[in-house]
């Protein structure tokens, strides 16, 4: 797991499991949970009940999945579920978010991230990268399926090599009060920023961080940007 990923998960737990106060031992599952330099158990705070879930028996593994695209859990079992740096590596991660909204309760909340960008990277596949627009894409698609989801915040990370996105979401729209507070609230190394109590784009950029770095180097390159 890079740097940037960890840090953004730790910043979503500081966040939003104030919320759960009220729930006796809130159980956790991690979606492609297997610990490659490092997982998200290491920031799940240490009153929550953390099961990693992966279709590998690896390190950080407590439940080896026979089918990546089905849950071994009840319905509305789970109070959080969260998944970093795997959903570029599912090849129907759709499927797998439909899974999520089944195992969550009513007041459950799915934390997503997954790349940008980055480099070919298989485990054991790679497939997809994830844009501003990503998290609306999978509400739609949640609704669809007669899930009332709702967006609670979605952002691209700004620096690093994969430019995360990152999106936050609960299961039933109903309950989105009960969630006042936001990671953008007090982040500021974002960009393309989205919240349930706005239709802002919170600092806005058209083109990717990776546009931008080539553009400045060929700007460079013509000699209109002066390098000291």
């Amino acid at each position: 797991m890079h740097p940037s990923a960890m840090k953004n998960g730790e910043a979503f737990f500081d966040t939003y499991s104030p919320n759960f106060t009220d729930v006796a031992s809130p159980k956790v599952i991690d979606i492609g949970a297997q610990d490659v330099n490092g997982s998200l158990r290491r920031v799940c705070p240490t009153n929550f009940e953390y099961v990693g879930l992966d279709f590998q028996d690896a390190e950080g593994v407590d439940i080896v999945l026979d089918d990546p695209y089905a849950l071994p859990l009840a319905d509305e079992s789970i109070d959080i579920a969260i998944s970093s740096s795997c959903f570029e590596h599912s090849e129907m991660f759709w499927l797998v978010f439909l899974e999520v909204l089944r195992v969550l309760k009513p007041l459950g909340l799915f934390y997503l991230n997954a790349p940008s960008a980055g480099s070919f990277h298989r485990y054991p596949v790679d497939c997809w990268r994830f844009y501003p627009d990503s998290g609306n894409a999978l509400v739609s698609w949640g609704r669809r399926n007669n899930y009332p989801v709702v967006l609670l915040e979605s952002f691209t990370q700004l620096g690093g090599r994969w430019h995360d996105h990152v999106s936050v979401f609960l299961k039933d729209d109903n309950f989105k009060n009960n969630f006042p507070r936001r990671i953008i609230d007090t982040k500021t190394d974002f960009e393309n920023g989205q919240t349930s109590q706005s239709n802002t784009i919170l600092h806005k950029k058209k083109l990717s961080q990776s546009d931008r770095k080539l553009d400045a180097i060929a700007a460079i390159g013509a000699g209109k940007l002066r390098v000291d």
